[in-house]
């Protein structure tokens, strides 16, 4: 017996989103390359690399902890950075809640994944399997590259920056999210949540320190979250 039209369209987004989570997984490798390297010349031994990667796993804390450190800083300023680097990590958690259920240990497993990648793999699509297949699927599959090219980063190259500079890859990671972004543009609501963002953002980078403006505004994507919970919910509901 054939599938049926919902197995293949089933099969069809799944294929889809297999192919926009090996994308951004590309455009992330370098960047742990960089990560790996500049550990190393941070001074953080092999291991201590390998368990920032694994342990942390947060692309912008780990840089930040690992310059905090190589500058002379204490343990406490660079998890403290870390830390407000990775505070938009609550709101990818509202998000993403409903479609991450599961028993105790499996949510906190889970949770280890929850970055921006893997984010915005999962809510390019509002099926709640679906979500849950796109965030795995790209979460696991940065996970597992990331750590990799931390390895060939701290053990093999010794000036990654200048390498990833010289051959633009640099712009991988903003090109992948911009490809991810543009379609949900389309939808109203969609379109000025990420208007509101940006002109939040726009207007701190003056004026707030690096790091402020970004998590101001997830503001607006509360804001958002709101509004469209009260256009569900509907003025006559209990």
């Amino acid at each position: 017996m054939g599938e049926s039209t919902g197995d293949l369209q089933q099969a069809a987004a799944r294929r889809a989103i297999r192919r926009q989570a090996a994308s951004i997984v590309a455009a992330v490798a370098p960047f742990g390359i960089v990560f790996g390297a500049s550990a190393a010349r941070a001074g953080l031994t092999f291991l201590e690399a390998i368990g920032f990667s694994a342990l942390i796993f947060g692309g912008s804390s780990q840089f930040a902890a690992a310059e905090i450190l190589g500058d002379g800083g204490s343990i406490a300023s660079a998890a403290i950075a870390g830390l407000l680097l990775n505070v938009r990590s609550l709101a990818f958690g509202v998000i993403m809640a409903p479609a991450l259920t599961g028993v105790l240990w499996q949510r906190a497993a889970m949770s280890q994944l929850m970055i921006d990648e893997s984010t915005a793999v999962g809510t390019s699509t509002t099926d709640l399997a679906l979500r849950r297949y796109g965030y795995l699927c790209a979460g696991i599959g940065v996970f597992v590259v990331w750590n990799i090219t931390t390895v060939l980063g701290h053990l093999v190259v010794s000036d990654a920056g200048d390498l990833i500079n010289d051959f633009g890859l640099d712009a991988a990671g903003p090109a992948a999210f911009l490809a991810l972004l543009w379609p949900r543009l389309q939808q109203r609501p969609q379109l000025r949540t990420a208007l509101a963002g940006a002109a939040i953002a726009l207007v701190l980078v003056p004026i707030a320190p690096p790091g402020v403006p970004i998590l101001a505004a997830i503001t607006a994507v509360l804001a958002a979250g709101r509004q469209t919970a009260a256009v569900i919910d509907g003025p006559g509901d209990e």
